[in-house]
């Protein structure tokens, strides 16, 4: 890294592009003079489109090759999404930085109603997530939970064509793209708790490098920080990783935090959900106590028979 430069690696997804800009623009107004370049790197989850990202082993495969990059030295910084990045970080590496969240929220998204609850039984509702769709399953089981691929622009197609009558995305994405105006109802948690680290930024780095790393304090949000530290200490602790139908979801009030948690059957049969309140300080110990409560309820057997699958 140059003292006038900083190269950001990223994937060329528009939503990632979307991310690495935001963060470019962040770190050039946050340090005038600075130049930040975009690199834009091809995953093996970019270019393997034929199998399910469980057989690819895991979140790892839309990261990989933008890690080696950054321990190459091609890169200063990697710009992900947070619910994308796998549990455990390569040695050298390490995620120092958030950026302020998005609205961490599912979107709800129909053409002629309001909410799930709205839906005629046997209505379509697609998602491609094990975790919105185990949790749609259980408190709505009237529906038919359907499998839905491709990019936003494919599924809002795809929606609009009949062949789902509703969909749900993450309305961070959806804002970043442009598309909120299709959000129909952005779904309250205790209908679909969100993936730990949804519409977060983190920002990855070498370990020791304490120049980019100071630079990159600049554009921290602090609460947003806290809140990860205790969903990542529930992900780390469950060991949550892809198709895990899973979710945590943090909040701030003062100095107090409220994390919830949840683990289902893939077939929505058992939601298993409790939740932690407690010191904000004590984020990730927080995090921590979930884990143990809801294995002990018996996440930890649905949990190991998902990684049975690969």
């Amino acid at each position: 890294m140059s003292a006038d430069r900083i190269r950001i690696g990223t994937r060329g997804s528009q939503l990632a592009l979307w991310q690495a800009n935001h963060v470019k623009g962040l770190l050039e107004a946050a340090h005038p003079g600075l130049t930040a370049e975009l690199v834009t790197i091809t995953t093996t989850g970019d270019r393997v489109q034929d199998r399910s990202l469980l057989e690819m082993g895991g979140k790892g495969a839309f990261v990989k090759e933008i890690e080696e990059a950054l321990l190459g030295d091609e890169i200063d910084i990697a710009v992900h999404s947070m619910k994308d990045v796998p549990v455990t970080l390569p040695d050298g590496l390490h995620l120092p930085v958030v950026c302020k969240r998005e609205d961490p929220r599912d979107g709800f998204i129909a053409n002629a109603y309001e909410h799930p609850r709205d839906m005629p039984a046997g209505a379509r509702i697609g998602t491609s997530s094990l975790r919105r769709r185990c949790q749609l399953m259980a408190r709505f089981p009237e529906l038919e939970v359907a499998e839905i691929r491709g990019n936003v622009d494919t599924r809002l197609r795809k929606l609009d064509e009949g062949q789902y009558h509703a969909i749900v995305l993450a309305a961070a994405g959806l804002r970043r793209l442009g598309w909120a105006e299709r959000i129909t109802t952005l779904l309250d948690p205790a209908d679909s708790l969100p993936a730990m680290g949804q519409g977060t930024i983190g920002i990855e780095a070498r370990a020791g490098d304490t120049a980019t790393e100071e630079r990159m304090r600049a554009i921290e949000d602090p609460d947003t920080a806290v809140r990860t530290r205790a969903e990542w200490a529930l992900n780390r602790r469950m060991q949550g990783g892809c198709e895990v139908p899973m979710g945590g979801y943090a909040e701030l009030e003062g100095d107090r935090l409220r994390l919830r948690g949840l683990v289902g059957e893939p077939d929505g049969s058992r939601l298993i959900e409790d939740e932690v309140n407690g010191p904000a300080a004590e984020a990730e110990a927080l995090g921590e106590e979930l884990a143990r409560r809801l294995l002990a309820a018996g996440a930890e057997a649905i949990l190991e028979r998902m990684r049975g699958r690969v």
